[in-house]
């Protein structure tokens, strides 16, 4: 009787012994243990300065926005309820476009440099930009509603094969009064004043406020001679068409603008 009280206690000691290895095994090796929740949010930003210069080739301290590959896109709501329209604008620009500026120009390129801009990580009181967008090259893949209903919608001109509109009664311009950190991510907030004329007599100024992501420098190219620069900002805002005299029913009263602005240096 004795000797079976010893083979069960050394049995129940190989099995407690077993599994807690077992227990270890898992627990060290496979178990992932998530750390506590602090609430906390922790926020990372560099030193990066960006200045556009006068946009000379090969100053590789001057930044130029890479216009094939950025775009200016929007959407809105199809008939106010429905699924989205959407669209791209072919021709737009960095600029503030002074008075002197808004002209017809007899060019196919850009007719004014893409200098009203500076970025700043760190400290977003010193960055600014002002951009533009040709109302009339809204290009939503559909010619025959590019060029015909839309016009009249938005109060565009038609487009003049090899010029370049930048007249008030063509342009949409932005400019920012604010840009600072947000708390809440990597990005910043941006407030801004949209100037358009729409269907309305004269300019109308309204104020915006928007969301604005930097993509970090990186080196295209690196090791080689021909390596360059290169760095991303997205600006994301909202704004209401009615505010500009646009009556259409074709889309809702809010409008979604998204701006990928490419930069690099070569």
């Amino acid at each position: 009787m004795k000797l079976l009280n010893n083979k069960t206690l050394g049995l129940i000691a190989i099995i407690l012994i077993s599994g807690y290895g077992y227990i270890a095994s898992c627990t060290h090796k496979d178990l992932i243990i998530p750390e506590p929740a602090t609430g906390t949010i922790i926020i990372t930003r560099g030193d990066g300065i960006f200045l556009p210069g006068t946009e000379t080739i090969g100053d590789t301290s001057q930044w130029k926005m890479d216009k094939s590959h950025s775009s200016v896109l929007w959407s809105s709501a199809y008939l106010e309820t429905g699924g989205l329209l959407t669209g791209r604008f072919n021709k737009f620009g960095l600029n503030s476009l002074s008075s002197s500026a808004r002209q017809l120009y007899v060019s196919t390129g850009q007719p004014v440099l893409d200098t009203s801009w500076a970025f700043y990580e760190s400290d977003p009181s010193k960055s600014y930009f002002s951009g533009y967008v040709q109302m009339n090259t809204s290009n939503t893949g559909e010619p025959g509603r590019d060029g015909g209903c839309y016009l009249g919608y938005v109060g565009a001109p038609k487009i003049i094969s090899g010029t370049q509109n930048l007249m008030d009664s063509n342009v949409v311009v932005i400019r920012t009064t604010k840009i600072e950190f947000d708390t809440k991510s990597s990005g910043y907030i941006v407030t801004m004043v949209m100037s358009w004329k729409g269907l309305l007599s004269a300019l109308h100024d309204t104020t915006v406020n928007g969301t604005l992501s930097y993509v970090k420098r990186s080196t295209v190219g690196e090791g080689t001679a021909a390596a360059y620069g290169q760095f991303g900002l997205q600006l994301n805002f909202q704004f209401n068409c009615r505010s500009f005299g646009i009556t259409t029913d074709e889309i809702s009263d809010i409008v979604n603008v998204q701006c990928n602005m490419n930069f690099n240096n070569k």
